[in-house]
């Protein structure tokens, strides 16, 4: 994948986060991530057909960029991005799953993808959410391998510890979801 597409991909993983279901987002990183850009185009594409995700023009202008998939007429488009669909809170209720295994691994591997600061929030879903309830960790990083530092923490946490436990890794750029999740309380810093 050269540079530029890299970019478009990146920047439309961060426009999806808590759009899409969080499965169907972690398989397109991963794809995307991976070099499967057909797997990853065909997993968002049906997805947000199926689960009649509206985007914007300009989401689909990106998507063009990258994509000759014809199921991208399929897509219904909107004027402007949904509000948020979920709810973030430093603490969550008390028959909510211990996260503390994932903590331990994610905070251990954190500085490998050039982490800096490590956020994990609780995430109750609104009106339109795809999703339940459940952590969702943020990753402050350095690099702008952003789709890179996801696959090795997913894969981490799921190896190590059993958890899919939504990650955002983010840089500069982030989604009203992410902004979200980032206020969540710090569990590593480096």
């Amino acid at each position: 994948m050269d540079v530029q597409t890299y970019r478009t991909v990146t920047d439309l993983c961060v426009r999806f986060a808590g759009r899409l279901p969080d499965d169907a987002l972690r398989s397109v990183r991963e794809d995307y991530f991976g070099g499967e850009p057909a797997l990853a185009e065909a997993t968002l594409l049906l997805t947000l057909g199926y689960e009649d995700i509206g985007i914007t023009r300009e989401e689909h202008d990106l998507i063009r960029s990258i994509s000759d998939d014809p199921d991208l007429a399929r897509v219904r488009i909107v004027d402007r991005v949904p509000p948020l669909a979920y709810r973030f809170s430093p603490s969550a209720p008390a028959d909510a799953p211990d996260p503390s295994r994932a903590d331990r691994v994610l905070a251990d591997e954190s500085a490998r993808y050039g982490g800096r600061v490590l956020r994990r929030a609780w995430r109750e879903p609104l009106v339109g959410a795809l999703d339940e309830a459940k952590w969702v960790y943020v990753l402050e990083v350095d690099t702008a391998d952003v789709l890179g530092a996801f696959a090795g923490l997913s894969a981490r946490l799921w190896v190590t510890a059993r958890e899919k436990w939504p990650v955002e890794v983010v840089n500069d750029a982030r989604s009203p979801y992410q902004a979200a999740a980032s206020l969540g309380p710090r569990i590593w810093v480096a």
